[in-house]
């Protein structure tokens, strides 16, 4: 009973650590917000995120609503690690080549464009054109949890493929932020002129050899005060913040190496000569030098993503989904402003595959690049379906895009329509791909 109790923790911790749990979990927390949000507890939901949180100081107040911690501030480290993993695949992933490179990448370009014109063009000349970058997102950690789900139904070059191409419509993302949705009130030259500066010290402090996270975790701090009060999303300041976060360790491998043989060599020799349990001062000299050099042989870049990583999965992200998914729907809901719901949905749900396959397509025609080995063009539509899971990026784009919430109410019951139509749609399509194939080779 015991060693079966063994093997059904450890399956579910495998589970937990598993990248398609996050997905999984998101979701329930955008089912759970809306559940909130159509009982009784609705009023309770909904004043808990206005009310504000910080502190008070010399007759002023300091901080922001609870809303506002979790979509600019706790979601500037979500930014961060997405920073981190596109420095990642741009120095050394699949980002790093213009051949490895030029599919996916071409792929997310189409994958944005032509979702973002169906949704201008649906809603050309009304206040509501504004949301085109709400279709034009991919949410990475739902469009991996559905496709790790289907198991070997998906060839290993499919995934690798649709998270290549998730990463580049991040940074697509990112850009369409930060061009097309600045703050309101405009820019402020002065904290722009101030960002500008922290930017060159970080870059200057990383040619300069320093390589303590602390150090850069600080300025970015200051650097994050600076563009919020620039009129540019703070989030923005996340993102140059990891780009200037250094990936070359303190020492070198072989350094380290040698220091852990000569380790060894002590405990060896020291060993034969101990009459008890106790360490000498050389043992224990040894240990503490080692352990010195173990955080210095790391890659900063890697240490902080892995940090980030559960931080970002397992509450940032649910907690965004928690707050922002919530929509009342027993209220009266106009889902006829303009054509936001039918742009969203259109944009996803068919743009995204018809971009992404359109664009991939042309480009392997024009030589550009290729196909991975052993992706079909259905892999390839089957994995542009899946892109059109927006959820989060889409989310958070919406709360950029329009100031009335009914409009954003709308937006994201939109989002969260297209996203389970595209994942249903999406896995479907991929499992009957796979039999038929699988019946065609018996065949053959």
């Amino acid at each position: 009973m015991a060693a079966k109790q063994n093997r059904i923790s450890e399956a579910l911790s495998s589970f937990i650590r598993a990248e398609s749990f996050s997905g999984i979990f998101l979701f329930f927390c955008a089912v759970s917000a809306m559940i909130v949000a159509n009982s009784p507890f609705s009023d309770i939901y909904k004043n808990f995120w206005e009310q504000p949180f910080g502190f008070s100081f010399a007759g002023g107040f300091y901080g922001f609503s609870i809303h506002d911690w979790i979509n600019d501030v706790l979601m500037s480290i979500f930014f961060l690690m997405v920073g981190l993993e596109i420095k990642r695949e741009l120095l050394f992933g699949d980002l790093s080549g213009f051949q490895k490179a030029a599919f996916p990448v071409i792929g997310a370009v189409g994958g944005m464009i032509v979702p973002g014109v169906i949704y201008y063009v649906l809603n050309m000349n009304t206040p509501s054109y504004h949301g085109f970058g709400i279709p034009m997102a991919t949410d990475i950690a739902f469009a991996l949890g559905v496709i790790l789900l289907l198991g070997k139904r998906v060839p290993l070059a499919l995934k690798v493929f649709l998270v290549t191409l998730a990463v580049a419509d991040d940074l697509g993302a990112i850009v369409v932020i930060a061009v097309f949705y600045p703050s309101p009130e405009g820019l402020h030259f002065i904290y722009l002129g101030a960002a500008a500066g922290l930017l060159i010290l970080l870059t200057g402090i990383n040619h300069l050899g320093v390589r303590h996270l602390g150090v850069y975790i600080g300025i970015g701090i200051l650097l994050w005060f600076c563009v919020h009060h620039s009129g540019i999303h703070a989030t923005i300041a996340a993102v140059a913040l990891a780009f200037c976060i250094p990936v070359k360790p303190k020492i070198e491998s072989k350094e380290f190496i040698q220091v852990v043989q000569q380790m060894i060599e002590i405990f060896e020799s020291k060993d034969k000569e101990r009459k008890n349990i106790l360490l000498d001062t050389q043992q224990m000299s040894a240990i503490d030098e080692a352990g010195r050099d173990f955080a210095k042989v790391q890659n900063p870049l890697l240490r902080l993503e892995h940090a980030l990583q559960p931080l970002c999965a397992f509450i940032i992200m649910p907690l965004f989904a928690f707050a922002n998914a919530g929509v009342d729907i027993r209220a009266e809901v106009n889902f006829h402003i303009d054509h936001i719901m039918l742009g969203v949905i259109l944009g996803l749900v068919v743009g995204k595959p018809l971009g992404i396959l359109s664009l991939t397509f042309l480009c392997e025609k024009c030589k550009i690049a290729s196909r991975p080995a052993g992706v079909s063009w259905s892999h390839i539509f089957g994995a542009g379906m899946l892109a059109g899971i927006g959820f989060t990026m889409s989310m958070f784009v919406s709360n950029l895009a329009f100031d009335a919430p009914q409009a954003s109410d709308v937006s994201k019951i939109a989002i969260l329509l297209a996203s389970s139509i595209a994942g249903i749609v999406g896995s479907l399509y991929l499992i009957i791909n796979y039999k038929i194939n699988s019946r065609a080779k018996v065949k053959s």
